[in-house]
């Protein structure tokens, strides 16, 4: 539980590489080892209703954990200025709604999590 006053930054949204492309390549981690075959499904998963809606899975991992209201900001690793380029375009994009709704009926957002805020 979070009392009030109490605020949280989300880091590691990315989860060691496998949401900070638009699509994951063969060989993308998770929990900073090679991603299991079924965990690279579910990514291209959401990786196709993102691109159904024109956004990029790091704009919707950037967006995902601010939707919580504990959540006061993400930190977001960077080792090249054009990772912070992207990110930065990134992190201004506007998810529709819709997304989320689409996710939670594909069975690849927990109900538990806030989509309409």
């Amino acid at each position: 539980m979070h009392g009030p006053g109490v605020s949280v930054l989300a880091a590691s949204i990315f989860n060691s590489g496998l949401l900070a492309t638009a699509r994951p390549a063969e060989g993308a981690t998770f929990d900073y080892a090679p991603a299991a075959p079924r965990t690279l499904e579910r990514a291209h998963r959401i990786a196709d209703v993102c691109e159904t809606h024109g956004v990029t899975l790091p704009e919707l991992a950037m967006a995902f954990p601010l939707r919580h209201p504990a959540v006061s900001g993400i930190v977001v690793g960077m080792r090249t200025a054009d990772e912070v380029r992207r990110n930065l375009a990134a992190f201004g994009a506007k998810i529709p709604a819709q997304v989320w709704d689409d996710l939670r009926g594909e069975g690849l957002l927990d109900e538990r999590a806030p989509v309409h805020v």
